[in-house]
């Protein structure tokens, strides 16, 4: 199998002397932004792979927000991509690499020879499963082309956001596996924050809009994500949880001062008219 571009745009670091391909929505779930990020974030290890044509760097990272893996993909070609993955994912993901290396065994036991296209299913997909974390879903999908079997990984943020997404040849999924492997031993599985079960998601219609309130988690705590939806359209604010307090007494002042303004409105309305003029 030759060179297999995932279609991306550039990563950022100088290892990879590339522009910032991520959205802020993903990147900023792990990664701090503005100047200031370099000197808050450290890089606790790296592991670099030669698969193919193609270069893998799995690096283990830490900011104020905790750690997590950003696994980036060069390809011959020059085209850059890449995708973060919580610890916790991580694992999984290392679980799913070796169903897929044995899925893919498989398969080349009983198609031996070059890959026969004409039997593909139409999307070439020959295996697929999917990982949910927190508003982050992986879809996972063993492919095939003209070119060979690879694993495409894909990113996506709910409700929005960038895609993004890196594909490993199939021959290389115990490599990737045991490179991850060896990370995760040395630095642990776990993500932190609330251990907690969350609140479930809230709704409420006003008018011929709908609210939606949803409470979740990331590397930088819990937050919640406000969304208003008319005609298809969405917008939607975050509010991380150690400013809710705050967000809610100055909600509450609000309701009181127009509370205030409305009762005082409606108290001179019922006073009765004075006709007599003053003399």
């Amino acid at each position: 199998m030759s060179d297999l571009g995932s279609g991306d745009e550039g990563i950022s670091g100088s290892k990879y002397n590339a522009n910032n391909m991520e959205g802020s929505l993903s990147r900023n779930d792990f990664e701090s932004s503005g100047k200031a990020s370099s000197a808050v974030e450290q890089e606790l290890a790296s592991k670099m792979l030669q698969i193919q044509s193609k270069r893998f760097y799995l690096d283990v990272k830490q900011n104020r927000r905790g750690r997590f893996i950003k696994v980036a993909e060069i390809g011959a070609d020059g085209r850059r991509s890449q995708i973060y993955l919580a610890l916790s994912t991580a694992v999984e993901f290392r679980d799913h690499l070796s169903s897929f290396s044995d899925y893919y065994a498989s398969l080349a036991c009983s198609n031996a020879g070059p890959p026969n296209t004409d039997n593909l299913p139409e999307d070439g997909k020959l295996k697929s499963e999917m990982m949910i974390k927190d508003n982050r879903r992986y879809y996972l999908d063993l492919k095939e082309n003209a070119r060979g079997r690879f694993l495409r990984v894909s990113q996506t943020i709910t409700r929005g956001g960038p895609r993004s997404q890196i594909a490993l040849p199939a021959q290389g999924m115990i490599e990737f596996r045991d490179a991850l492997t060896d990370l995760l031993e040395e630095f642990g599985v776990s993500d932190g924050g609330f251990k907690g079960d969350l609140p479930e998601e809230r709704h409420m219609k006003v008018d011929n809009k709908n609210f939606y309130f949803d409470i979740g988690q990331n590397n930088r705590g819990v937050y919640m994500r406000i969304s208003e939806v008319k005609n298809n359209f969405r917008t939607s604010i975050t509010i991380p949880e150690k400013c809710w307090i705050r967000f809610r007494d100055i909600f509450n002042d609000y309701c009181e001062k127009m509370k205030k303004s409305s009762d005082s409105v409606t108290a001179e309305n019922n006073l009765p008219t004075t006709t007599n003029s003053v003399k």
